[in-house]
């Protein structure tokens, strides 16, 4: 059975958000169109307390897409967004949540931030996504969602890592794009092994 992984589509990530992705909002009525196709849908949400350690605002000298060093490795700094129980935080108005069975919560640690739906950003602490497909014998992963170049990306790498069918509906996706990295995250998850597929392909 195939599975429709709907990624962020968060108010900060929307026009007028926070950490605002270029014509985020377009994605939704596309995926709301999609929903009415699958069976098993799955949504992920950043979820990051106040003063998580990936927020600018947590480091005096540093501004917002400058880089800083954690435990795990180097961390993009981003403008504070998707703070916990804030309206950014919260789905796009108009995205049809009703039939999502599973929504997975990420970022929520202080001091880690997590893109994929998969593993947080040291690569090793798992958010249960692998077991839920798994148990539930769900594979292929269609994934849509915000954004390609980050939470998108690392998503599809680490559900094909995880030994899952990858799909990416490409008119479902939208990216920041930092340095050309909405092209260069299309060419690694293809590489990788991705299938990119239209939204009207998928019946």
């Amino acid at each position: 059975m195939r599975a429709l992984l709907i990624v962020d589509v968060q108010n900060d990530f929307c026009p007028g958000g926070a950490l605002e992705v270029p014509n985020g909002d377009k994605v939704v009525p596309v995926i709301n169109n999609l929903t009415e196709r699958f069976d098993n849908i799955i949504q992920t949400q950043d979820w990051h307390p106040r003063g998580h350690w990936s927020f600018a605002s947590s480091y005096p000298s540093k501004e917002a897409f400058e880089s800083t060093e954690l435990q795990y490795g180097e961390q993009v700094l981003w403008p504070d967004h998707c703070v916990q129980g804030e309206k950014g935080s919260e789905f796009h108005p108009d995205l049809n949540t009703v039939p999502t069975q599973m929504v997975i919560r990420k970022g929520f640690r202080k001091s880690i931030d997590s893109y994929s739906a998969f593993y947080e950003n040291d690569f090793q602490t798992t958010t249960g996504l692998t077991g839920y497909l798994s148990e539930r014998n769900l594979d292929p992963i269609y994934i849509a969602g915000l954004a390609t170049d980050f939470c998108v990306k690392w998503s599809v790498l680490d559900g094909l890592k995880e030994g899952f069918q990858v799909y990416v509906v490409e008119d479902a996706i939208r990216g920041i794009n930092i340095n050309g990295s909405v092209d260069k995250a299309l060419e690694e998850m293809a590489s990788e092994g991705a299938r990119f597929v239209k939204s009207y392909e998928v019946e």
